[in-house]
């Protein structure tokens, strides 16, 4: 029987405003880990409080890799990532310490895992119409029709994500086949790591959509709209850029192209989208059969989490 050699590495996931951050910072002053950051939020210089980045000094104490890596007009893609994440796990590899990959973007971790499919390359024409289609119609019109073209694409895609939307319209138009099939096709590439899924998980959604509310809050007690209006004020930038596309910011560029609004119709949808977000997280960790659970309001979770860790070191 043959040994599996592979270095180790350590995956914490888990849905936005789920307590990732601090548990991570924790663990990696426990063992020593390096953290790597799986965010395609993350990866943007200048969007801080609406990602609630962590701030300086806790990035000074437990630095963050692909962290302030791109300005919001650069494109940042999923392929970017994995090239990014593989020499960053390398690095650290390299200094005989263990990598710890955390965050929610469950397209960066599929994309590390698995490698990407291939699929064509965009067409700034088809995407122009695409766009003015969706200026006209809306975009849950053209999510609608991307339900009747690929039923399966359409149903992990969110009916406001104009990008993906957009992007799995595209494909379909260039190759004449279904962006699921294409992804089905892709290469599977073993990640040359052995790695220890852990995945905060709410027992109580509850308790998940508190802690989605009191962040929002913060956010925008802390100057989301200001950070909002000085990005726009550095750089002429496209609303449809995916930095912009984040949640908080889409709902912040709405609310300033409406001026008298409310800031209370701000923070509703801000925390509606949030917890879209986190219901599209959750959908995707329950397809990560092979991570372990740990309830995410546990009083002891910095306790469990260690405790799977230090087995998965002596394990191996």
């Amino acid at each position: 029987m043959s040994i599996d050699t592979r270095p180790l590495a350590i995956f914490l996931m888990g849905p936005t405003a789920s307590g990732k951050t601090a548990l991570a910072c924790a663990l990696s002053e426990a063992f020593g880990l390096d953290l790597i950051s799986v965010d395609s939020a993350l990866v943007y210089r200048g969007l801080d409080i609406g990602t609630a980045k962590p701030d300086q000094a806790t990035l000074q104490r437990y630095p963050h890799a692909l962290v302030d890596i791109r300005d919001p007009g650069q494109a940042y893609s999923a392929g970017d990532f994995r090239t990014d994440a593989l020499a960053a796990m390398q690095a650290s590899t390299a200094r005989g310490r263990i990598p710890l990959l955390v965050g929610g973007t469950g397209l960066y971790f599929r994309a590390l895992q698995s490698g990407l499919s291939s699929l064509p390359a965009a067409d700034p024409a088809i995407r122009a119409r695409l766009t003015a289609e969706a200026a006209a119609e809306g975009w849950a019109v053209l999510h609608a029709r991307l339900a009747g073209l690929d039923p399966a694409a359409a149903a992990r895609i969110g009916p406001a994500d104009a990008q993906r939307i957009q992007r799995a319209l595209e494909v379909i138009e260039i190759s004449g086949e279904p962006l699921s099939v294409l992804q089905s096709r892709g290469q599977d590439q073993r990640l040359g790591w052995r790695v220890l899924k852990l995945a905060l998980w709410p027992q109580d959604r509850a308790i998940l959509h508190r802690r989605i509310e009191q962040r929002f809050e913060a956010i925008l007690q802390a100057g989301l709209i200001d950070e909002v209006r000085r990005l726009l004020q550095a750089a002429p930038l496209d609303p449809e850029l995916p930095a912009l596309r984040a949640v908080g910011y889409r709902q912040a560029l709405e609310w300033l192209a409406r001026p008298g609004q409310p800031l209370r119709e701000l923070r509703d949808k801000g925390v509606f989208a949030t917890r879209q977000l986190a219901k599209r997280q959750l959908t995707w960790l329950r397809a990560e059969l092979d991570a372990r659970h740990l309830p995410m309001a546990a009083a002891d979770l910095e306790a469990r989490a260690t405790a799977a860790i230090r087995d998965f070191v002596r394990s191996n």
